[in-house]
């Protein structure tokens, strides 16, 4: 197999051999490492997309520029504030 698997990947096929054998668990790690990778984990994230869309409207104002490490947005922390801060990484 390949050296270069993650580590719960490798623990995967240690019990697989285990459990079954060692050949018959390298076949069915082999096939569910196959089935697995046909898989794309696509995961939307529902706040990044939600600050796209409210951004969308400035995507052609040559004005507005994020920079090349962009902004850091959260929520406003202390006492009665309310809203967002953002901050440009540095």
């Amino acid at each position: 197999m390949n050296p270069l698997l993650p580590k719960s990947q490798v623990r995967k096929l240690n019990a697989l051999r285990k459990s079954v054998g060692s050949n018959i668990g390298e076949e069915a790690f082999t096939k569910w490492l196959a089935a697995e990778s046909k898989i794309t984990k696509e995961v939307q994230d529902p706040v990044a997309e939600a600050l796209v869309s409210a951004l969308t409207h400035l995507q052609d104002d040559k004005r507005f520029n994020l920079g090349r490490r962009g902004y850091i947005v959260r929520r406003a922390k202390g006492r009665g504030a309310s809203g967002f801060v953002a901050d440009r990484v540095t």
